[in-house]
Protein backbone atom coordinates (compact mmCIF):
# COMPACT_ATOMS: atom_id res chain seq x y z
CA UNK A 1 0.00 0.00 0.00
CA UNK A 2 1.32 3.44 -0.89
CA UNK A 3 1.95 6.18 1.64
CA UNK A 4 -0.91 8.18 0.07
CA UNK A 5 -3.41 5.40 0.81
CA UNK A 6 -2.18 5.13 4.41
CA UNK A 7 -3.37 8.48 5.65
CA UNK A 8 -6.40 10.45 6.81
CA UNK A 9 -7.28 13.32 4.48
CA UNK A 10 -8.31 16.82 5.54
CA UNK A 11 -11.98 15.84 5.41
CA UNK A 12 -11.30 13.11 8.00
CA UNK A 13 -11.49 10.09 5.70
CA UNK A 14 -9.00 7.24 5.67
CA UNK A 15 -8.01 6.54 2.09
CA UNK A 16 -7.52 2.83 2.84
CA UNK A 17 -11.09 2.37 4.11
CA UNK A 18 -14.22 1.42 2.21
CA UNK A 19 -16.69 4.23 2.85
CA UNK A 20 -20.19 3.37 4.16
CA UNK A 21 -22.02 6.51 5.28
CA UNK A 22 -23.81 6.45 8.62
CA UNK A 23 -26.34 9.15 9.55
CA UNK A 24 -25.48 8.62 13.23
CA UNK A 25 -23.03 11.40 13.97
CA UNK A 26 -22.88 15.07 14.79
CA UNK A 27 -20.30 17.83 15.14
CA UNK A 28 -17.57 17.63 17.73
CA UNK A 29 -17.56 20.52 20.20
CA UNK A 30 -15.73 23.53 18.72
CA UNK A 31 -11.96 23.34 19.16
CA UNK A 32 -12.07 19.78 20.54
CA UNK A 33 -8.86 17.87 19.74
CA UNK A 34 -8.91 14.16 18.99
CA UNK A 35 -6.83 12.54 21.73
CA UNK A 36 -8.15 8.98 22.16
CA UNK A 37 -8.94 5.83 20.19
CA UNK A 38 -11.57 3.51 21.65
CA UNK A 39 -11.44 -0.15 20.58
CA UNK A 40 -14.75 -1.99 20.61
CA UNK A 41 -15.92 -5.49 19.74
CA UNK A 42 -19.17 -6.22 17.93
CA UNK A 43 -20.89 -9.18 16.34
CA UNK A 44 -24.45 -9.39 15.09
CA UNK A 45 -26.13 -11.65 15.88
CA UNK A 46 -23.99 -12.19 19.00
CA UNK A 47 -21.11 -14.56 18.25
CA UNK A 48 -21.82 -14.56 14.50
CA UNK A 49 -19.35 -13.00 12.09
CA UNK A 50 -19.61 -11.98 8.45
CA UNK A 51 -22.79 -10.67 6.93
CA UNK A 52 -23.98 -7.08 6.86
CA UNK A 53 -25.81 -6.74 10.18
CA UNK A 54 -23.22 -4.39 11.73
CA UNK A 55 -23.33 -2.15 8.66
CA UNK A 56 -27.13 -2.21 8.80
CA UNK A 57 -27.08 -1.27 12.50
CA UNK A 58 -24.78 1.70 11.81
CA UNK A 59 -26.90 2.84 8.83
CA UNK A 60 -30.30 2.43 10.56
CA UNK A 61 -31.40 -0.33 8.18
CA UNK A 62 -31.25 -3.35 10.52
CA UNK A 63 -34.36 -5.51 10.11
CA UNK A 64 -35.66 -6.36 13.60
CA UNK A 65 -37.29 -9.51 12.20
CA UNK A 66 -34.02 -10.88 10.74
CA UNK A 67 -32.90 -12.31 14.09
CA UNK A 68 -34.53 -12.42 17.53
CA UNK A 69 -31.59 -10.52 19.03
CA UNK A 70 -32.20 -7.58 16.68
CA UNK A 71 -35.59 -6.66 18.15
CA UNK A 72 -34.09 -4.68 21.02
CA UNK A 73 -31.30 -2.97 19.05
CA UNK A 74 -32.85 -2.17 15.66
CA UNK A 75 -34.03 1.24 16.89
CA UNK A 76 -30.68 2.29 18.31
CA UNK A 77 -28.90 5.18 16.65
CA UNK A 78 -25.24 4.20 16.96
CA UNK A 79 -22.12 4.27 14.82
CA UNK A 80 -18.37 4.12 14.94
CA UNK A 81 -15.78 5.78 12.81
CA UNK A 82 -14.33 2.44 11.67
CA UNK A 83 -15.01 -1.29 11.57
CA UNK A 84 -12.27 -3.88 11.08
CA UNK A 85 -13.77 -7.09 9.66
CA UNK A 86 -12.38 -10.56 10.49
CA UNK A 87 -10.46 -10.60 7.18
CA UNK A 88 -8.87 -7.21 7.93
CA UNK A 89 -11.12 -5.15 5.68
CA UNK A 90 -11.41 -1.58 6.98
CA UNK A 91 -14.73 0.27 6.68
CA UNK A 92 -15.36 3.88 7.63
CA UNK A 93 -18.83 5.10 8.64
CA UNK A 94 -18.14 8.62 9.98
CA UNK A 95 -15.48 11.21 9.20
CA UNK A 96 -12.86 11.51 11.92
CA UNK A 97 -13.70 15.22 11.96
CA UNK A 98 -17.18 14.38 13.26
CA UNK A 99 -18.40 12.76 16.47
CA UNK A 100 -19.55 9.16 15.97
CA UNK A 101 -21.97 7.74 18.51
CA UNK A 102 -19.93 4.79 19.79
CA UNK A 103 -18.98 5.23 23.44
CA UNK A 104 -22.20 6.22 25.21
CA UNK A 105 -21.85 7.24 28.84
CA UNK A 106 -18.10 7.24 29.31
CA UNK A 107 -15.11 8.88 30.98
CA UNK A 108 -11.33 8.76 30.52
CA UNK A 109 -8.96 10.21 33.08
CA UNK A 110 -11.65 12.42 34.55
CA UNK A 111 -13.06 13.63 31.23
CA UNK A 112 -16.62 12.59 30.45
CA UNK A 113 -18.28 12.25 27.03
CA UNK A 114 -15.47 10.38 25.29
CA UNK A 115 -17.27 10.65 21.92
CA UNK A 116 -16.28 14.34 21.96
CA UNK A 117 -12.55 13.61 21.73
CA UNK A 118 -12.20 10.04 20.49
CA UNK A 119 -12.24 7.90 17.38
CA UNK A 120 -14.21 4.67 17.70
CA UNK A 121 -12.88 1.52 16.04
CA UNK A 122 -15.09 -1.56 16.12
CA UNK A 123 -13.55 -5.00 15.63
CA UNK A 124 -15.82 -7.72 14.33
CA UNK A 125 -15.65 -10.11 17.25
CA UNK A 126 -16.86 -10.90 20.73
CA UNK A 127 -15.54 -11.22 24.26
CA UNK A 128 -15.11 -14.99 24.25
CA UNK A 129 -13.37 -15.63 20.91
CA UNK A 130 -9.92 -14.56 19.73
CA UNK A 131 -9.57 -11.82 17.16
CA UNK A 132 -7.80 -12.70 13.90
CA UNK A 133 -4.18 -11.99 12.92
CA UNK A 134 -5.49 -9.86 10.03
CA UNK A 135 -7.46 -7.71 12.47
CA UNK A 136 -4.37 -7.06 14.60
CA UNK A 137 -2.33 -6.19 11.50
CA UNK A 138 -5.00 -3.84 10.15
CA UNK A 139 -5.70 -2.25 13.53
CA UNK A 140 -1.98 -1.76 14.17
CA UNK A 141 -1.41 -0.16 10.78
CA UNK A 142 -4.52 1.99 11.14
CA UNK A 143 -3.56 3.04 14.68
CA UNK A 144 -0.27 4.30 13.23
CA UNK A 145 -2.18 6.28 10.62
CA UNK A 146 -4.38 7.82 13.31
CA UNK A 147 -1.39 8.61 15.53
CA UNK A 148 0.31 10.46 12.66
CA UNK A 149 -2.89 12.35 11.79
CA UNK A 150 -3.71 13.21 15.42
CA UNK A 151 -0.40 13.51 17.33
CA UNK A 152 -2.09 13.65 20.76
CA UNK A 153 -2.99 9.98 20.27
CA UNK A 154 -0.28 7.74 21.69
CA UNK A 155 -0.22 3.99 22.25
CA UNK A 156 -1.29 4.67 25.84
CA UNK A 157 -4.32 6.54 24.50
CA UNK A 158 -5.64 3.51 22.61
CA UNK A 159 -8.09 1.98 25.07
CA UNK A 160 -10.94 -0.48 25.24
CA UNK A 161 -14.61 0.37 25.58
CA UNK A 162 -14.39 -1.38 28.94
CA UNK A 163 -11.75 1.15 30.04
CA UNK A 164 -14.01 4.15 29.47
CA UNK A 165 -17.28 2.52 30.57
CA UNK A 166 -16.24 0.05 33.30
CA UNK A 167 -19.08 -2.02 34.71
CA UNK A 168 -21.25 -1.11 31.71
CA UNK A 169 -19.15 -2.50 28.85
CA UNK A 170 -16.74 -5.43 28.57
CA UNK A 171 -15.48 -5.11 24.99
CA UNK A 172 -13.14 -5.74 23.38
CA UNK A 173 -12.97 -8.43 26.06
CA UNK A 174 -10.44 -10.73 27.67
CA UNK A 175 -9.55 -12.38 24.34
CA UNK A 176 -8.16 -9.10 23.01
CA UNK A 177 -4.34 -9.14 23.08
CA UNK A 178 -3.16 -5.63 23.90
CA UNK A 179 0.52 -6.61 23.69
CA UNK A 180 0.00 -7.96 20.18
CA UNK A 181 -1.74 -4.75 19.15
CA UNK A 182 1.12 -2.64 20.52
CA UNK A 183 3.62 -4.82 18.63
CA UNK A 184 1.64 -4.23 15.41
CA UNK A 185 1.34 -0.44 15.71
CA UNK A 186 3.08 1.21 12.80
CA UNK A 187 3.83 4.60 14.34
Amino acid sequence: MSAVSLRVDDAGYARAARQVASPNFDARPPGEAITLVVVHGISLPPGVFEGDAVMRLFTNTLDPAADPSFATIAGLRVSAHFLVRRDGELLQFVSCNDRAWHAGASAWRGRERCNDFSIGVELEGCDDQPFTPMQYRRLGAHAGVLMRAYPAITAARIVGHSDIAPGRKTDPGPQFDWLRLHAEIDA
